[in-house]
């Protein structure tokens, strides 16, 4: 789907900054409002930062007050994983993407509707593509979401 996929999983590690490696690989969580898209506005969609594979669009992207980037549901749900996680004394849903194994974050059941769900998502798993660029880096089928929110926004004027 994109250039990334070239090369191969070792070559993808090598390239991520140490807190995209502790996050995506360890399991690490990054801090809050320290974050590279908390409080991002701009329109597009978020991959793995290792696979390239689609996880969020910028439209279902909400302020939790968590100062983390969320989500109230995925982009394609079959590109997502979940486990129970155990760890800190709490049990929570981590959130894993299909395709590389990557650490994402935790998925919580108080999120807005229409899901209620709260995907809280480390920015050091994800790498933006901006809507302008969707077609030239392969994620072109994602165009008509934007193309349609468009349109909908506009009707609303």
């Amino acid at each position: 789907m994109q250039s990334d996929s070239a090369n191969s999983k070792a070559d993808r590690l090598s390239d991520l900054s140490k807190i995209q490696f502790d996050v995506t690989q360890n399991g690490a969580t990054e801090c809050a409002y320290k974050n590279e898209f908390w409080d991002h506005m701009g329109v597009g969609i978020y991959v793995d930062v290792v696979s390239g594979e689609p996880l969020f669009a910028s439209i279902h992207k909400y302020d939790s007050g968590s100062g983390w980037p969320s989500f109230y549901r995925a982009l394609k749900d079959e590109n997502l994983v979940e486990f129970t996680d155990q760890s800190l004394d709490m049990i929570r849903t981590e959130v894993r993407s299909r395709g590389a194994n990557s650490h994402l974050g935790h998925v919580f059941p108080d999120g807005p509707e229409p899901t209620g769900l709260r995907y809280c998502i480390n920015s050091a798993a994800l790498r933006f593509v901006p809507v302008e660029e969707l077609e030239s880096q392969g994620y072109g089928i994602f165009s008509e979401l934007f193309a349609r929110d468009d349109q909908a926004t506009k009707s609303k004027s």
